[in-house]
Parts: structure tokens; C-alpha cells; sequence
């Protein structure tokens, strides 16, 4: 199943953006209490944000954890997208991460991660999928953040 065919699902991408800001609230209380927004979604391309004000440090720059949050969810988000996208469903899992702060963050973050063409088709046929992806953090335009997530999606296994 080829990326470049497949149509958006729904009333488009917005109606996307809002599914998955409901699914981190409700399934992940902090995404909520840190104010994680999905921003944009162009199919191969996912930008997420959160404001400072809750995610401060005594530094007044973002908080670390925050910042791995951030990225990892921007992650979560682009491969949930996809299963979304390709009417395909799997429990995703974060399997492995790092991340480098390169520099503070002293205003409203962007998260940055483009899809890497990976072939989801198979998790319909009960197989596993991964996908390594690279989340960028910006900030004023600068990267301040680089995160490589190694995300798990696993078949949903069916009960009768």
C-alpha cells in the first residue's frame, strides 16, 4: 500500500488533529495538563506545540521532561496519523529514544516530524510494524531539540 494513494479519511485533516488531541487527553492525562496541541498535519508531515507557561523550569525555559514529552508524542501522533489515514489499527509503543538539548527554550516550541514512507499495510495481517522517527523542537525557528523514537506498533489482537 503506497503512501502517495492514500486519501484523506473523514471531513479531512482537521477533523484528524482534533481525534488525536482527544486521544492524548483522554489516554494520557499530562498531554493535557501540559496543553499539547497538534498544529498541522499535511499527510507526511506533523507539527505539534505546547504553550511555555505550564511547562516552565526554574529557568524559566522549558522543562526537560516536557521536552521529551513533547517529542514523544509528536511521534505517537504521526504514527497513530498514519494507522488513521490507512484504516489500520495497532498499539503503539515507544521502544527506544534519545534525545539531545541543544539549546533552552525560551518560547511556544514547534515539534517537526516527517513521515518515512513505511509501509503500515501489515499490521491488518496481524504483523508488527516499526518506524524509526526524528523529531525536531523549534523554537523562534532554531532547533533547540533533537529526539530519534523507535516506535512499536502492535496488531490489536481481536476478542470474541
Amino acid at each position: 500500500m503506497s503512501q502517495d494513494n492514500v486519501v484523506p479519511i473523514g471531513s479531512g485533516f482537521s477533523e484528524l488533529l482534533s481525534q488525536l488531541q482527544n486521544t492524548w487527553h483522554s489516554t494520557i492525562p499530562l498531554s493535557q495538563f501540559m496543553q499539547v496541541k497538534p498544529l498541522s498535519f499535511s499527510g507526511t508531515e506533523l507539527q505539534v506545540t505546547a504553550p511555555l507557561a505550564p511547562n516552565i523550569n526554574l529557568h524559566n525555559t522549558m522543562f526537560a521532561g516536557s521536552i521529551y514529552t513533547l517529542m514523544t508524542l509528536t511521534g505517537w501522533g504521526m504514527v497513530w496519523l498514519q494507522q488513521q489515514r490507512l484504516t489500520v489499527q495497532g498499539d503503539i509503543v515507544l521502544a527506544d529514544a534519545n534525545v539531545k538539548y541543544i539549546k533552552p527554550i525560551t518560547a511556544e516550541p514547534i515539534a517537526k516530524v516527517i513521515w518515512p514512507n513505511t509501509d503500515m499495510s501489515g499490521l491488518a495481517d496481524g504483523k508488527r510494524i516499526k518506524v524509526t522517527l526524528e523529531v525536531g523542537l523549534y523554537c523562534n525557528e532554531l532547533l533547540c531539540a533533537a529526539f530519534t523514537g523507535h516506535y512499536v506498533s502492535l496488531p490489536r489482537v481481536m476478542t470474541e
